[in-house]
């Protein structure tokens, strides 16, 4: 590939060091240039590394008339942006060259002049309107492209990629002793040192460290603060600093350049900013094995697992940082844990070659995409999204993550009630629920209609919801689409009217149908549905996958659940009966933790509507009994129920999870898909919401535990099965 990257020349910290490692690795394989327009540093260190460096200064008009004659004389295939002054010079080209032009965004472009008004006034405003003109985005983390996409940027011509810093082993210039000594410390050798390097503006938050710093002193005399940067605030940070903390606890080190010196010097980094990206200060602490604490924003969540491999608090929060900063001053063990496992991270997944190796797949994916000429191409999914109920969304994961196995470069639309969020979190486009011209202008261009997972072929909800998916099915079948109802339950439909209705528009529109338990089949042979070519397969979500124990782990903590607790989930929901069916619950759950040793966790899947009846179901059983709300990501929900030693569950999906990473599960029915899947599972009837006694719950509970091993082996039965629904997808889209 050829490839040019464009910059103006006078950067300094995370953008620089980004450009330079990613173009002298790009270098080693594909033909990269890098144009600057102003000469300096930056140009003479790309050189020093032996960089394809063209620097023009010259007016705007030249400059655009010169590159666009390179580009075209050359052959670049691919134009890289950086900063808004490249950004405005490759809007100006996009019109007039065949190569896609892309921008990497460092930072919030809405920060990057935070307390200069004039520099906000005219290059920020400069860049906020050439970003919209440019053709594919590279956010600096998944949250700068969660931000994008909040913004209106198109999802679907989003990546991501991450700061990588070099791993390989190096020793630093100065030992911690020597470091110390060089700023003035050396008394400091014995002590606990955090420290930052940072840039001293108002959105690195210097402010809050130094405060945080000031509380946790008072109770670890130990501690030190070494402050490594300068900036506008300098003065102002100095002055917080006398004020607040004691006399020779803290240190202004100024500018430095031997980064692997401050680091080395550090027992705790750590990085109180109110924006970030992927910050560099990070990265290169784990290079160090230093144990961190790091403000929650931006794609910090991304390398910092909380209690896994540092510690996160909210922006702004110094009593949160202090209480971080007193528990790893005080626990060694627990540092050096924090660090080594932050460096296996960090070096694994954030380093030079994984970044260059994730820059080139882009490049390859947009260069695919620029050549991908087809009349009508992508998918539309349909189902219950966007409602912020933890099985739909599974779903929706399961199915994106199933098509874009098939092919990458496919265009994916999804129906959600909340489609910005929707888009943010999957990378897709969407499209409001009830937006139907939306929906009808999206339908014409796609190939394949899903009618996603879940139980949308019923009508115990509301008439209203079933005439809605029937009405898409035969909306998306007459613009042109195949129809494929994929890992669904269908039914029950209790009405006559409804059965006959839907039976007709599923059997003329529906090119295949894939079912998801047995009462489904049963429902399709009912409504007399024979055109379509119908499967029994499993839900989608059997494929996705867990995160790794340690989240699991540290996201119980937070509740009070320690490592090694055994505990039993319930996963309970509000519905019609509940408030006399919780003492039943209740007394299962108290029993079960003191027959079986297991801890009641009242799990609320969708917790708008399942809070309330958890938590008075945990008031009935007792003090030892906790409740939680799920997690947003699927991942961790998987890896929760891994975690248990068994699920009780309303919710279906809480039941799929469990079964799909073999953890013994029961259920208590409320609908008949509860009893469907578990007939699906080979197991008896479960007791319903009305007829619950705490002692058929307690036997249904003792019959789970007992047959653990089975519910392994029928793990990966129902994985194998979920398969199929891609296979048929597979054949749809190529057909």
């Amino acid at each position: 590939m050829k490839i040019i990257h464009m910059i103006s020349g006078g950067d300094v910290g995370g953008a620089k060091t980004h450009v330079l490692s990613l173009l002298a690795g790009l270098s080693k394989t594909e033909q990269a240039r890098l144009v600057c327009f102003t000469e300096g540093d930056f140009a003479k260190e790309a050189r020093e590394l032996g960089i394809d460096t063209l620097v023009l200064e010259e007016g705007l008009t030249s400059v655009v008339r010169k590159l666009r004659r390179m580009i075209r004389d050359e052959g670049f295939e691919i134009v890289h942006c950086h900063g808004s002054r490249a950004n405005m010079i490759g809007s100006l080209l996009r019109k007039t060259i065949s190569a896609p032009v892309i921008t990497t965004v460092h930072s919030d472009y809405r920060l990057d002049y935070l307390g200069r008004p004039l520099g906000r006034l005219v290059y920020g405003t400069i860049n906020t309107v050439s970003l919209r003109f440019l053709s594919y985005y590279v956010g600096v983390s998944d949250a700068m492209c969660d931000l994008l996409i909040s913004r209106g940027f198109d999802p679907q011509r989003m990546f991501s990629i991450y700061n990588g810093v070099d791993f390989s082993p190096r020793t630093p210039s100065l030992d911690r002793a020597e470091y110390l000594e060089s700023v003035g410390h050396a008394d400091w050798q014995s002590c606990v040192v955090c420290g930052i390097a940072a840039r001293f503006s108002a959105v690195k938050d210097v402010a809050t460290l130094i405060r945080g710093f000031a509380l946790a002193v008072k109770d670890c005399p130990n501690l030190r603060l070494l402050i490594a940067g300068d900036g506008e605030q300098r003065k102002e940070l100095e002055s917080l600093a006398a004020q607040l903390c004691p006399e020779e606890t803290y240190c202004f080190a100024g500018w430095v350049s031997d980064m692997d010196s401050f680091y080395n010097a550090l027992d705790i980094n750590t990085l109180t900013s109110l924006s970030e990206t992927f910050p560099y200060a990070l990265t290169e602490g784990a290079r160090m094995r230093c144990a961190t604490i790091a403000s929650n924003v931006g794609g910090v969540p991304y390398l910092i697992e909380d209690g896994v491999c540092g510690m996160l608090f909210a922006a702004t929060d110094e009593k949160m940082l202090a209480s971080h900063l007193k528990t790893l001053a005080s626990d060694e063990a627990l540092r050096n844990k924090l660090g080594d496992a932050l460096y296996e991270k960090a070096s694994r997944d954030f380093s030079v070659d994984a970044t260059v190796r994730r820059q080139i797949e882009i490049y390859q994916t947009i260069l695919r995409r620029s050549v991908r000429k087809r009349k009508r191409d992508g998918v539309l999914i349909c189902g219950a999204y966007g409602r912020g109920n933890a099985g739909d969304d599974a779903i929706l994961e399961a199915i994106v993550g199933q098509m874009r196995s098939i092919d990458p470069n496919i265009p994916l639309y999804v129906l959600s009630r909340t489609p910005k969020q929707t888009s943010a979190r999957h990378r897709v486009g969407s499209v409001y629920t009830f937006r139907f011209l939306h929906f009808c202008r999206v339908a014409r261009k796609t190939a394949l209609y899903i009618n996603g997972g879940g139980s949308l072929i019923q009508d115990v909800t509301s008439s209203r919801s079933l005439w809605y998916y029937l009405l898409n099915i035969w909306a998306a079948k007459k613009l042109g689409n195949r129809v494929l109802m994929y890992g669904c339950g269908i039914g029950p439909v209790h009405r006559a009217s409804n059965r006959r209705h839907a039976g007709r528009i599923i059997d003329r529109c529906a090119d295949v149908i894939t079912l998801r338990d047995n009462f489904s089949m049963e429902e399709i042979r009912r409504m007399n549905i024979t055109k379509p070519e119908v499967h029994l397969t499993a839900d989608p979500a059997f494929l996705l996958t867990g995160a790794p124990e340690d989240a699991a782990n540290a996201f119980l903590q937070r509740y009070g659940i320690e490592r090694g607790e055994e505990i039993a989930f319930f996963a309970i929901r509000g519905w019609r009966g509940m408030e006399a069916a919780a003492p039943a619950i209740a007394e299962a759950a108290k029993k079960t933790a003191a027959e079986h040793g297991l801890r009641p966790v009242f799990l609320a899947m969708e917790p708008h509507s399942d809070l309330a009846i958890c938590r008075l179901c945990a008031e009935l059983c007792g003090e030892k009994s906790v409740v939680l709300s799920s997690p947003d990501s699927s991942s961790l929900l998987i890896a929760l129920m891994r975690r248990a030693s068994l699920v009780v569950a309303m919710r279906l999906h809480a039941l799929v999870f469990a079964a799909a990473v073999g953890t013994p599960l029961t259920g208590i029915s409320y609908d008949p898909k509860v009893t469907a899947f578990l007939d699906y599972l080979g197991r008896e009837a479960c007791p319903s919401v009305e007829s619950v006694t705490a002692e058929r719950l307690l036997s249904d509970i003792d019959f789970a535990l007992s047959a653990a091993d089975q519910a392994a082996e029928k793990a990966e039965e129902l994985r194998c099965r979920s398969a199929e629904n891609q296979a048929l997808a597979k054949r749809m889209l190529e057909a």
